[in-house]
């Protein structure tokens, strides 16, 4: 069963940057989708980045690309989501996601069925 534990959130004033963690566990090879997800009050959940554990591939949100980036350590089971620019639409709870570990991933995937384990949010909160 594959766990996922996010870090990292906070509130930051427009312009400034924030760096989120996941630390992820039950995962026995690197062919897999790790994802960011964000959730604004009244909005439908909508993908932010994706990677691919295996070759550290990443695809983007158009809203974000140029601004953010996700990575990994590899040694410690963790990705990440480097936040620069914050505007206060970037201010949701974000949540990272990974595809179950008996899913095959050979490239990123930012569609939000693909991914059936979820950490719990970290809450983002950009002010003007």
């Amino acid at each position: 069963q594959v766990h996922l534990l996010e870090s990292g959130g906070g509130s930051v004033q427009a312009g400034g940057s924030l760096r989120l963690s996941c630390a992820a566990s039950g995962y026995t090879d690197r062919n897999k989708c790790m994802a960011w997800f964000r959730q604004a009050p009244g909005k439908e959940r909508e993908v932010v980045a994706s990677i691919l554990l295996l070759t550290s591939e990443s695809l983007y949100a158009d809203s974000v690309k140029g601004r953010f980036t996700m990575s990994q350590d590899t040694a410690a089971n963790t990705v990440y989501l480097q936040m620069h620019s914050l505007r206060p639409e970037d201010t949701a709870m974000y949540y990272c996601a990974g595809v179950q570990s008996r899913v095959y991933c050979d490239a990123p995937v930012l569609d939000i069925y693909q991914y059936g384990a979820w950490g719990r949010g970290t809450q983002v909160t950009v002010s003007s």
